[in-house]
């Protein structure tokens, strides 16, 4: 890689290295360098042309690599990069191709329902940490082994397997799927679950089938259909409410349908405003009558719903309402990444829209990316924000961090 005609990239390092506070020492054990080495590049002794070494010094100082080499520099997420990698045997996986056909499975006896149990827990653990590269690397064997399992099982061992195969599809596959912009296979992944479901004859389950499948059509570009979805699946569950997860479904759909009429534009503003309150306060009904929960591997609760809140106002242009609820509210109850990080990262969109809350808005942008890189990196709104903060007048810092997030988002500052 080429540097800039001066090579200045050692006087470039020293001073954001200065500008950070950190020690040579330390900086180089956050990037994995000597300290000999650093202080041999910043005085002009050694060059910096690997860019390996450019993109770890950039990220344990949080900026963009331009900023050292005085050049653009391709980004690149590995967790990312391996998602999209193991794409092709998950495809396979939902077409119920064996990745090796012609191994014999006799050979091989089906793992065991409480193994199978604990990597389904996993795998969803997984979605909701957002750590999208290690979920799709182990999707597609734990889809062909529970279906080896399902084949052979019968009576309650298959009853709990056919579970475990709804369970795997959503939301660790679907919602995998949907946010890495496989919208087709995430619809193959909604339909595989619901053939398992069918089979159980459980209308709860059957209900859950519908609030994923709203979740596809969404996706694909059809809030109507999937309002109409969404709402179908709320009056199965309404007539079944036994326990406190019918009632968490319940409540997640009902934020569904406010999620899908903040989004319909066909409807008018204040329409779409009524109708998405009338659900959140259904919805809050249901989570303090529930409390935090982890019912079908989903996070409802009084948390969730004022992430919702923070979400959809933020859709609806209402900025500053979308900002007051920040006090009080700490998503890290749910211990799950993903959600904290779509609540600063949707803070972050609607400081961007409102006057003299430019730094603040990097601030919660930055949080959002610390907390679910992969789930922000990926982020097509955040990539917007972040292009509207570009071209704003900032502090030299902020403005700095804000170039660094840009490059790691897929932008040129």
């Amino acid at each position: 890689m080429q540097t800039d005609p001066g090579d200045n990239i050692g006087q470039r390092l020293r001073a954001v290295r200065r500008q950070r506070g950190m020690s040579l020492r330390t900086l180089a054990g956050l990037a994995g360098l000597s300290p000999g080495f650093l202080s041999m590049v910043e005085n002009g002794h050694r060059h910096l042309d690997r860019t390996g070494h450019i993109v770890s010094l950039a990220e344990a100082l949080q900026i963009a690599p331009v900023e050292l080499t005085g050049m653009p520099l391709a980004p690149a997420d590995v967790g990312m990069d391996s998602a999209h990698a193991s794409i092709p045997s998950l495809r396979l996986a939902l077409m119920g191709i064996p990745p090796d056909p012609s191994r014999d499975r006799r050979a091989h006896p089906p793992v065991p329902v409480p193994a199978l149990a604990t990597r389904v827990r996993e795998a969803n653990r997984l979605y909701h940490a957002a750590e999208y590269g290690h979920l799709a690397d182990g999707l597609p064997g734990l889809l062909n082994d529970l279906h080896t399992a399902a084949q052979t099982a019968t009576g309650a061992d298959r009853t709990v397997l056919l579970g475990l195969l709804a369970d795997a599809y959503h939301p660790a596959c679907t919602l995998l799927l949907k946010n890495l912009g496989y919208t087709d296979l995430a619809f193959i992944a909604v339909t595989r679950a619901a053939e398992a479901i069918a089979e159980l004859d459980d209308p709860v389950r059957t209900a859950l089938s519908g609030f994923f499948h709203a979740h596809v059509l969404m996706s694909a570009g059809s809030p109507d259909q999937a309002l109409d979805r969404a709402g179908q699946a709320a009056d199965v569950v309404g007539r079944h409410l036994a326990g406190p997860g019918a009632c968490a479904l319940l409540g997640e759909l009902h934020l569904m349908q406010a999620t899908c009429l903040a989004l319909d534009v066909h409807r008018s503003g204040a329409d779409r405003t009524r109708e998405v309150g009338e659900h959140l306060s259904e919805a809050g009904d249901l989570a303090e009558r529930v409390g935090e929960t982890k019912a079908w591997h989903l996070n409802f609760g009084p948390t969730n719903v004022g992430i919702h809140h923070v979400s959809l106002n933020t859709e609806l242009g209402l900025h500053g309402k979308a900002v007051s609820v920040r006090p009080g509210l700490n998503p890290q109850i749910l211990r799950a990444p993903g959600r904290q990080a779509a609540f600063h990262a949707d803070l972050g969109r609607s400081l961007t829209q409102l006057r003299g809350r430019d730094t603040e808005a990097v601030v919660e942008l930055l949080e959002a990316e610390r907390v679910a890189p992969q789930r922000i990196h990926a982020n097509a709104s955040v990539r917007g924000a972040v292009a509207t903060l570009l071209e704003r007048r900032l502090p030299s810092h902020t403005a700095r961090d804000l170039r660094g997030l840009a490059h790691r988002v897929g932008l040129q500052p």
